[in-house]
């Protein structure tokens, strides 16, 4: 949004100088920031008190990632002209973008105060609100921002991972879906909505989903580790292994897919190619706890016990939290014939997760109480 004194050009038409003139066009063009930067600049010299002169500037700063310069600029518009919702509406984007959320919510709280007409004023808060974990207060906003504007894609689509995020399967592919029917060309919507049927153990529809999202980027790494993850939920092996090297060749730094086709390899039985791809995975994200007990899990196909328990211990470290770790650990101590580190490690495994029949179920072959 770009802004200009109407009086204040007609001002400059008729009396001001060519350079003053050239200032105001420059500060109000918004395809070159530095430009109308420089072009505020010139004019805020002569012209102190021109709040839009500030908003231009402030815009032009934000564009350029530069969230101080902008909120200062953003505060001195509002120092000007205390009651812009404009103005405050965009220092608030600045500061959320910062992460300073409080502070977004005030701001937006305030633009509202001053027209509660704009539906991306509550968007906006919406999305704030989604971010600090409010998710209710979010979807109030969303309602509002469809209310006043029913064709608002995007307050469609933010309400939809709001409930998705509440578990609210169902509505969150309501809202999708709307999304889909206003704009069938975004590829996100498909993913999102995929993701929603996943949820809800929908497996062919989110793979149609997928697959649409793929169908119109082709370039989503997501898109297709999402699938590949259905794919080898399904026992489709070699269409997962190829969903995640599709991945991988479109984003090589993600430990996450190469742990991903790890477990792809190892589904088959290919433990050293599970294994380069764990490795891999764990260079990219030393801290990769799950990549750590997946190529645990491999050594331990290939009776490499010490190595197993190894990378199950550093996994336990790592996340002491999963019952999963302590199970597997304890189930390769009683391959190596060390019983009594196995009990100990089922008993872990019980007091992470009580509910856990796999750690009762080992406790008991080994003739021993929880």
């Amino acid at each position: 949004m770009v802004r200009f004194n109407a009086a204040l050009w007609l001002a400059l038409a008729f009396g001001a100088t060519a350079a003053q003139a050239d200032s105001r066009q420059d500060c109000i063009q918004d395809r070159d920031q530095d430009l109308s930067i420089r072009g505020c600049s010139e004019f805020i010299a002569v012209t102190p008190r021109a709040a839009w002169a500030y908003f231009n500037r402030g815009n032009a700063h934000r564009a350029k990632g530069d969230n101080d310069r902008a909120i200062a600029d953003f505060s001195n518009a509002i120092e000007l002209d205390p009651r812009d919702p404009d103005a405050l509406f965009n220092r608030g984007n600045a500061y959320r973008a910062k992460g300073e959320t409080d502070r977004a919510l005030a701001d937006f709280d305030q633009a509202i105060s001053l027209n509660a007409s704009v539906a991306l004023f509550y968007n906006n808060r919406g999305v704030t609100y989604d971010e600090k974990g409010q998710h209710d207060r979010a979807i109030n906003d969303y309602n509002t921002a469809v209310s006043l504007d029913p064709k608002y894609i995007n307050a469609y689509f933010n309400r939809g991972r709001a409930y998705d995020d509440k578990g609210d399967r169902d509505r969150a592919i309501a809202d999708y879906s709307k999304a889909i029917e206003l704009n069938p060309k975004e590829p996100e919507y498909y993913y999102n909505r995929g993701i929603a049927y996943r949820g809800k153990g929908e497996a062919e529809q989110a793979i149609a989903d997928y697959t649409m999202a793929i169908v119109l980027d082709p370039s989503g790494a997501n898109y297709y580790n999402n699938r590949g993850n259905l794919y080898r939920g399904r026992g489709e092996h070699d269409r997962a292994i190829a969903d995640f090297t599709k991945a991988i060749e479109l984003n090589p730094n993600v430990a996450l897919f190469y742990n991903n086709r790890g477990a792809g390899y190892r589904d088959r039985r290919d433990n050293e190619r599970a294994i380069a791809d764990f490795d891999r995975a764990i260079r990219i994200d030393p801290n990769y706890a799950n990549a750590y007990y997946n190529r645990g899990i491999a050594y331990d196909d290939k009776r490499q016990y010490d190595r197993a328990i190894a990378d199950y211990t550093m996994a336990i470290e790592l996340n002491p939290r999963d019952a999963d770790f302590y199970n597997n650990r304890g189930a390769t101590y009683q391959s190596k014939g060390d019983k009594d580190s196995a009990i100990a490690d089922f008993r872990r495994a019980l007091v992470v997760n009580p509910a856990s029949q796999l750690a009762r179920g080992n406790l008991s072959r080994l003739g021993v109480s929880p």
